[in-house]
């Protein structure tokens, strides 16, 4: 089963968008949110923007989630809805806790998040066209074993947005500070 069939980013995770994303996202910053989920919105081309039916964020297994305090992508994801006027759906549930993907080569990441995602409803996403939200996208390993859980339940299609996504041409620099960033999450 293929993961999703579109991606968008805003900008690359570097520079003053790496700090905000970190910012909104460990340092529990939640009003950047409205100027994050503005991003987003102004990343989708115009002839994707009336093009989806539901908003769903990428979820976050219950203990990170009460570690950190709240989901960042539900934050996100229930602002573009708001400003696209489609509903959000809060589909997918993180059915297992899975290892911090920041250091793991991009086969070891597949695995890692292979079988961690679910639909329960079904219905909620039969037929329509989904708009996946995450804050960061490093290999599209995480975003597409969400997307494939969307699709096995159903779902026409799943365009994912990020924020940002990880230059691969950077990837030696960005792996020492994706680490990092994992580092910090621990120890939350």
């Amino acid at each position: 089963m293929r993961g999703f069939d579109r991606a968008y980013s805003f900008g690359f995770y570097e520079g003053p968008l790496r700090k905000l994303i970190h910012l909104f996202k460990y340092s529990g910053m939640k009003p950047l949110g409205k100027r994050l989920a503005d991003f987003l919105c102004r990343a989708l081309p115009d002839e994707e923007v009336e093009g989806f039916d539901a908003v769903v964020p990428m979820p976050l297994h219950w203990r990170r989630r009460w570690r950190r305090g709240f989901n960042q992508s539900k934050i996100l994801a229930r602002l573009v809805a708001k400003n696209r006027c489609v509903s959000m759906l809060d589909a997918v549930k993180r059915v297992r806790a899975t290892a911090v993907q920041a250091g793991l080569t991009n086969s070891n990441r597949r695995k890692n998040v292979a079988g961690a995602f679910r639909v329960f409803n079904k219905t909620q996403v039969a037929g329509k066209r989904i708009l996946l939200i995450d804050d960061v996208m490093t290999t599209g390993a995480t975003a597409a074993a969400c997307a494939s859980a969307l699709k096995r339940a159903g779902a026409a299609s799943v365009t994912l947005l990020t924020l940002a996504r990880v230059d691969r041409r950077l990837a030696p620099l960005e792996s020492t500070a994706m680490k990092r960033s994992a580092s910090e999450e621990k120890q939350r």
